[in-house]
């Protein structure tokens, strides 16, 4: 897929710290409950740490208890893209941002408490937040 935000991996090296980069770029995952936005409570936007494109709202956002920040719904269906993951062995569905294709977490169908029944469970190192 051609992303508006289009940099080789190099750039994105310069760009982002090893942290991010293994997580944004080679689809890595933050050790559960450790990452900085998981208890953030207050109103704001959600935005992809690499490119800064806008991803979820704070209105969207639930505690579901995994470890990791979670949203039921993006802020629009195209902010993110939605790929086949089976890398562990077993099928569930990657979030990548729609702008420059960085790994965001995975998707899972399995919040019935949530408007959507949705889970978009996100590292917290792929998002920046922006107070509103």
């Amino acid at each position: 897929m051609g992303y508006r935000v289009d940099k080789t991996e190099d750039e994105w090296k310069v760009e982002l710290n090893p942290q991010e980069f293994h997580i944004l770029r080679e689809a890595g995952t933050e050790r559960p409950g450790t990452g900085e936005l998981l208890n953030e409570n207050r109103e704001g936007v959600y935005r992809c740490r690499a490119c800064q494109a806008e991803l979820f709202r704070s209105e969207t956002k639930f505690d579901a208890h995994c470890g990791w920040p979670s949203f039921y719904a993006p802020q629009e269906s195209d902010a993110v893209e939605l790929l086949p993951d089976t890398s562990l062995g077993y099928e569930r569905t990657e979030v990548r941002c729609a702008a420059c294709g960085s790994h965001l977490g995975h998707v899972f169908d399995d919040a019935p408490q949530t408007p959507t029944g949705n889970r978009f469970c996100m590292n917290s190192v792929s998002l920046a937040f922006d107070q509103a």
